[in-house]
């Protein structure tokens, strides 16, 4: 069968995004047909894919995301983006918010100029300094869930992040027994002024290094705040060349709530491959 798709940006982090509020792709879009799309060489090529179907508990939509290996995951923050401006752009009146529903939980999206806000779930299960380690790298490892798990560790600086290996780092922190058995997606920060980071990150389930991950960018920049006391808003860097903005309400010594994710979301084209 023909399968129309779209292919959509946020901040560089590329996703194929199809419609299947019908329901009638969900047995076609099995994990091994999901990979072959996401391949770079033999497929669209993509970070992970998108479908949109119908809400069950009351939002406008359902997010479903699976990353490029084809296993579904719980949230993307650079994806749910796009994923907002994709379906504010699906009826006759494009759409200033939107929400939908998630693994987990539901969330908003609005469109601010040429940019969309996302409004997050509420991070948990954060701990500074896990304890855990591996070979070669002193930075502590911190934790936090926003949406996925997720470590951050800060390095001493933006030329040490240019240099930093972050396939085989990311591959140990990701695999690591302190975070099995699900495991962890792997962030490497650096601080280019108070209140301003930047950040390359191990994606787990694309297994390799991505130039954005929202929520990743959301768990540094909280981590961050806790380190040094920046407030609220505080920018982002990315490797795909992108600045994005994380706003929060702090809300306990560890705990936030308001957690938004404002960047850009850009449509690039789209097509019919034959599945």
């Amino acid at each position: 069968m023909l399968l129309r798709f779209f292919k959509m940006n946020g901040a560089g982090n590329d996703f194929i995004i199809v419609d299947n509020r019908d329901l009638s792709l969900t047995k076609e879009l099995d994990g091994d047909t999901i990979a072959a799309l996401c391949d770079r060489h033999r497929g669209i090529g993509a970070d992970g894919l998108l479908a949109v179907e119908p809400a069950q508990k009351g939002a406008d939509f359902r997010f479903r995301y699976y990353n490029a290996d084809g296993g579904e995951a719980e949230m993307c923050g650079n994806g749910a983006r796009c994923f907002g401006r994709f379906t504010a752009h699906l009826g006759e009146i494009i759409l200033k918010k939107v929400t939908f529903e998630t693994i987990a939980g539901t969330l908003a999206a609005e469109m601010v100029g040429e940019d969309v806000r996302i409004a997050m779930s509420e991070p948990k299960d954060l701990k500074l300094d896990t304890g855990a380690a591996i070979p070669g790298l002193d930075s502590a490892l911190h934790f936090v869930n926003t949406g996925v798990p997720h470590v951050v560790s800060f390095l001493e600086s933006p030329e040490a992040l240019d240099e930093f290996d972050v396939y085989n780092n990311g591959s140990a922190i990701r695999n690591h027994t302190a975070f099995a058995p699900a495991g962890t997606n792997a962030n490497f920060a650096a601080v280019l002024s108070p209140g301003h980071i930047s950040i390359r990150t191990y994606e787990r389930g694309v297994e390799d290094e991505t130039l954005a991950c929202g929520t990743g960018m959301v768990a540094s920049a909280l981590v961050h705040h806790l380190l040094t006391g920046a407030p609220s808003p505080i920018k982002v860097d990315v490797e795909g060349g992108d600045t994005l903005e994380i706003g929060f309400e702090k809300t306990g010594e560890q705990s936030f709530k308001n957690v938004t994710l404002t960047g850009p979301a850009d449509f690039v084209y789209e097509g019919e491959i034959d599945i």
